[in-house]
């Protein structure tokens, strides 16, 4: 079975509190219903965007399995059930038992003022027997920084951990100096590729190099375990490209997950209104800053206001208003039926989740799981429940969450 999922089992620790869902969708209408802030566009084909709710969704118990956490990004599960978290602010820690261990030592340096600090974890493929993990952080650099990734053996010793031979394998390009959309999310596809998004660092001047090749801007990254890109990528061997590139012209990528097929989608921040999903395919482009639906924070269009263009790749589908998204799994679980076949995406704006209901490549229904909580990561159990990450906006404290049916 491909490994499309990290999966997760843990002690639950405080009582039950239920989240109502409801039996029947209060209307065939979307979940969205405040009006776009892109009012003259419209989508390109029918269902790309304000899909009708689900006929059903299910009622879930929510619990709380660890809270008063320092400010979390990721989470991922270790074999034996224990959580690996990672804290924005730097700091790696083992979670058992709904207690947080000793911050882990090894920890490289990180950029944690406003979007940056220590950003996703993925386990390697072979980690049961190699220890190794690869990490995503905003790393500090002579003139600014830019997004990172890691990789380092995790070791276990007299109750305490450490990482060995951290190394960091790849650095988007070029350094800039901001504080904005460093992405990140890494997923493992089926064949052990190593998939890296990242954001192209929001301000005007850098943003356009989502569109340049030569830059590592805006892009979705295919690379190996030693950080080395793919032969098959596909502008290896192409003059003024750089060949670790799998995907170009995306704003800010911090959701991603493969589907039941082993295929990679993603689902990037757009700017007031536009947030995308899309499945990211070799060598295209997906448009920002030069298409995109919504508009800018300020009112203005963006660029001369476009939402498509020749040789530009159409989302999927889109929000506007936003959802904010930020974690992202597909629930391929038996546990609840009503999500079989769907992506969970946390919603940061939204403060819940996003469930998508795919038929095919297609969206078919979207559902909106209220939590009262921004959500910053999603996981599934072993025994199909789904764990979710909170945060506070601008710093505070995390808590786990599981979502079970009810009993």
């Amino acid at each position: 079975m491909l490994r499309l999922r990290k999966m997760l089992s843990t002690t639950i620790l405080s009582a039950l509190l239920t989240v109502p869902g409801y039996a029947i969708a209060q209307s065939s209408g979307p979940a969205e219903t405040n009006p776009p802030h892109g009012k003259d566009q419209r989508p390109a084909f029918e269902g790309q965007t304000r899909a009708p709710q689900p006929e059903k969704m299910p009622s879930l118990q929510k619990t709380v399995i660890a809270d008063d956490l320092p400010h979390l990004w990721s989470m991922t599960l270790l074999p034996d059930g224990r959580i690996l978290v990672a804290a924005k602010e730097g700091a790696m820690h083992i979670l058992s038992g709904g207690k947080v261990g000793p911050a882990i030592e090894g920890v490289p340096e990180v950029a944690s003022s406003g979007q940056g600090g220590l950003l996703d974890i993925a386990l390697a493929p072979d980690f049961a027997t190699s220890g190794m993990i690869y990490f995503s952080f905003s790393e500090p650099r002579d003139g600014g920084n830019g997004t990172s990734v890691a990789s380092a053996k995790l070791v276990e010793k007299d109750g305490s951990a450490t990482l060995e031979n951290t190394t960091v394998i790849f650095r988007q390009m070029p350094t800039y100096d901001g504080d904005k959309h460093f992405g990140s999310r890494l997923v493992f596809g089926k064949n052990g590729e190593l998939y890296v998004t990242v954001g192209e660092r929001s301000d005007k001047e850098p943003r356009v190099q989502a569109q340049d090749l030569s830059s590592g801007l805006g892009k979705v990254f295919r690379i190996d375990t030693s950080g080395k890109a793919l032969k098959d990528n596909p502008f290896a061997g192409r003059e003024n490209a750089l060949p670790e590139i799998w995907s170009y012209g995306h704003r800010n990528i911090q959701s991603a997950a493969l589907d039941g097929e082993g295929r990679l989608w993603t689902v990037e921040h757009g700017p007031k209104g536009g947030d995308e999903l899309n499945r990211p395919q070799a060598g295209l482009n997906y448009g920002w800053p030069v298409i995109t639906y919504g508009i800018e924070y300020s009112g203005d269009r963006v660029g001369e206001g476009s939402t498509a263009k020749e040789g530009m790749e159409q989302p999927v589908y889109y929000w506007d208003p936003v959802v904010g998204p930020s974690g992202m799994v597909y629930y391929d679980g038996d546990a609840i039926a009503e999500w079989k076949g769907s992506f969970l995406i946390g919603g940061l704006v939204t403060k819940g989740l996003v469930v998508l209901k795919m038929d095919g490549d297609k969206v078919k229904s979207e559902g909106r799981l209220p939590l009262d909580a921004r959500i910053r990561d999603v996981e599934l159990g072993k025994d199909g429940s789904v764990y979710a990450v909170t945060e506070e906006r601008g710093g505070g404290k995390s808590q786990i969450i599981r979502l079970a049916p009810e009993a």
